[in-house]
């Protein structure tokens, strides 16, 4: 098989998704032009905040492609291109586009609230405060895991076997443009809000913002440890979830979203220059390394296929932005199905290495690693310098995952604030206690502490139980805009088949998860030692400790589904709810 032959089927049926099926759910669900939407009826200038479609597009699109539609692919290949394929263009176009379209759609028809409201209104009061809670218990895993991740794209230092200590160039030029994007978007901000150019304006001020900052950072690299990079970016993510949407978040995305498109066209290009051939097996079991194909390879490959973290973004941030509802399907279902195109390519990297350890001996040795070899490769077929590309490429991951970080961090803030706010009692009212927690800055605070003391246990042992818990957020923001799109009189009948699919993965693998740490920490596999994480033959092991505080949160997380899914099916499946007018 050839790699070319896999991008071109997965072009015809993106293509073929969007035009046919997204375009029938628009018009099944009713798309009103005319409507005053969220932005301009709620409208804060923090969080409803009116925007063009390219600019919430990028927001939408730079949010939800993290890196995980890069890791996912590429750790689930174990199991052959095949099924891998498979579930990232029938889950892209069939789970992923659906859920989040339909949670934009739930959200800006009921004034820009979050999945959590829609729950409380169409499910019940309990449902949403379980749900809010599962957000914010999960928003912290996230914090953690791409935290972590970032700090190690950043980090300038590497120690050789013998103790030396050398510099790393490439993470040097991408932590230097990556905090030059920063100042330039607030710049690029203040523009967008006061300066009233026009959009094409904009976009070539931004461009040359973008190139000014990858050029200066392969000039002028910074080199701090990965350690100090986990506070800052810490300290970062703090002042990004507190600040106005429109001052960092918009533009910051707005940028980036430049960045990533780009890097996707340069993949693509590559594949078609390169047509690389693929050496991985078509299917390689469904028992591989001691995990199932069911449900392993459903929570290994979330982003990319289907994201129950994608909802919360375009219910939590975007919807808020929508200035015009016809709007909604490109900037939810079309940018979810380029993250399908980008999950596809990562899955074409892989497969073009004979083996991880051919991979390895490139120094490629996490996934973003071999994503960015492997297109490297490709782009260097047509002559372009190794060096710099496998630097910008890198660059490209490291914004997926930043442009999330403060995207979760914002929606986690935002859910434990509703988890203690009563639409009933006016903020004044309120005793001092409940006036402390609807804080924001409390809010943020607490949400980055907890998140900072669980990336110790550090990104690799986070990601299973981020995978699961990830998922079943899926089948949560399922369960909630059907039971909305039944209760007003819409057909909702495309979401049942994922929905139920997803409670299944995730309460499988969740269980089983549950039940390896429990088992580990019971027969001494994981040894009460100092810390979370211990060093053996140069790997960092998991403790009993951080095996711990996973279980707690795998148990907790898995107890608020089942409850929130058992209240959702009740109100799903009553014969005659009581009608609701349409929204």
């Amino acid at each position: 098989m050839n790699g070319f032959t896999i991008l071109l089927i997965t072009v015809v049926v993106l293509l073929a998704a969007y035009l046919i099926y997204g375009r029938y759910l628009a018009r099944t669900w009713g798309i009103d032009p005319k409507a005053k939407t969220p932005a301009y009826e709620m409208s804060d200038g923090v969080d409803y905040v009116p925007a063009d479609t390219n600019v919430v597009f990028g927001h939408q699109f730079a949010s939800i492609a993290g890196a995980a539609a890069i890791n996912g692919p590429i750790q689930a290949s174990v199991f052959g291109w095949v099924p891998v394929l498979l579930w990232i263009l029938l889950g892209g176009v069939f789970f992923g586009a659906v859920q989040d379209f339909a949670a934009m759609y739930a959200s800006v028809k009921n004034k820009g609230r979050t999945i959590g409201y829609i729950i409380e209104s169409y499910i019940g009061r309990t449902g949403k405060k379980l749900f809010l809670l599962f957000c914010w218990l999960f928003s912290i895993l996230v914090v953690a895991a791409f935290v972590d991740m970032v700090a190690g794209t950043f980090n300038g230092f590497q120690t050789a076997a013998d103790g030396a200590v050398s510099l790393i160039p490439a993470n040097g030029s991408v932590a230097t443009t990556s905090m030059l994007f920063i100042v330039e978007a607030v710049a690029l901000g203040f523009l967008l809000r006061y300066a009233r150019l026009n959009k094409w304006i904009n976009t070539a001020i931004a461009l040359v913002m973008l190139v000014a900052a990858i050029v200066l950072g392969l000039v002028f690299p910074i080199y701090i440890s990965q350690g100090n990079w986990t506070i800052l970016v810490f300290v970062y993510v703090l002042i990004a979830s507190v600040t106005p949407i429109w001052a960092l978040l918009q533009p910051r995305d707005y940028l980036n979203s430049y960045l990533l498109i780009a890097m996707i066209v340069a993949a693509v290009v590559g594949v078609l220059v390169a047509r690389p051939t693929v050496y991985l097996p078509s299917f390689s079991g469904f028992m591989v390394n001691g995990q199932s194909l069911f449900p392993f390879l459903f929570v290994t490959i979330a982003c990319g296929a289907v994201s129950g973290f994608h909802s919360l973004v375009s219910s939590g941030t975007a919807s808020k932005q929508i200035k015009n509802e016809r709007s909604m399907l490109p900037v939810s279902f079309g940018a979810m199905l380029m993250e399908s195109m980008l999950a596809v390519l990562a899955l074409i990297a892989v497969a073009s290495f004979t083996s991880t350890s051919e991979a390895a001996s490139y120094g490629y040795l996490t996934p973003t690693q071999i994503f960015a070899g492997g297109i490297t490769n490709f782009l260097s077929a047509m002559g372009l310098p190794q060096d710099v590309v496998y630097t910008l490429i890198n660059l490209s991951v490291s914004a997926f995952a930043l442009t999330s970080l403060d995207s979760v961090a914002r929606v986690g803030r935002i859910s434990f604030q509703e988890l203690f706010q009563d639409e009933s009692v006016r903020e004044e009212d309120m005793g001092p206690v409940r006036r402390m927690l609807t804080s924001k800055y409390v809010a943020t605070i607490l949400t980055l502490v907890l998140a900072y003391l669980l990336s110790k246990v550090g990104y690799a042992s986070i990601w299973p139980l981020f995978g699961s818990s990830n998922q079943l957020l899926s089948a949560l923001a399922f369960l909630a805009c059907a039971v909305f799109l039944k209760r007003t009189r819409r057909k909702s009948f495309m979401l049942w088949v994922p929905m139920f699919t997803m409670v299944a993965v995730t309460f499988t693998a969740l269980s089983i998860t549950i039940w390896q740490l429990a088992s580990g920490i019971a027969n001494g596999t994981y040894r009460w030692v100092e810390g979370m994480t211990v060093t053996v033959d140069g790997a960092s092991v998991l403790t009993a400790w951080g095996a711990g505080i996973q279980l707690l949160f795998a148990v907790l997380i898995l107890a608020l589904g089942v409850v929130v899914v058992i209240q959702g099916v009740r109100k799903l499946l009553e014969k005659q709810p009581t009608p609701t007018e349409a929204a």
